[in-house]
């Protein structure tokens, strides 16, 4: 007996830039996101394409901005493209749901009480 296929990723890191988000021809809403996580070695961070779709994108783009952290459970994709000149590129990003994290430290602080 084979064991099933498993596809999951579960992830906490912070955002790297403001999402982006867009329509899509059906009217459903998508909203990328870039997170930074940090490598269990303490090295460079890893960079990670994630994509949210409908209710839950619209309240990414809305309320997620650059440096905040969140956690993200979802799936891993190959996303492949054209450039306009006709190069092919692909990616890997995971398709999942995001969970906001409270961006407080031990004194209750939150990014814009601290003193940078």
């Amino acid at each position: 007996m084979s064991a099933p296929d498993v596809n999951q990723v579960v992830l906490v890191g912070r955002l790297t830039k403001d999402p982006t988000s867009r329509e899509l021809k059906d009217g459903k809403s998508v909203c990328e996101l870039r997170l930074a996580v940090n490598d269990v070695r303490e090295r460079e961070p890893l960079f990670v394409d994630v994509a949210t779709f409908g209710k839950q994108a619209d309240a990414c783009a809305e309320h997620l901005t650059k440096g905040r952290q969140v956690a993200v459970a979802g799936r891993l994709v190959r996303d492949e493209w054209q450039t306009k000149d006709g190069q092919p590129r692909s990616r890997y990003l995971v398709i999942g749901k995001v969970a906001f994290g409270n961006d407080r430290d031990q004194n209750g602080a939150g990014p814009d009480d601290r003193d940078e």
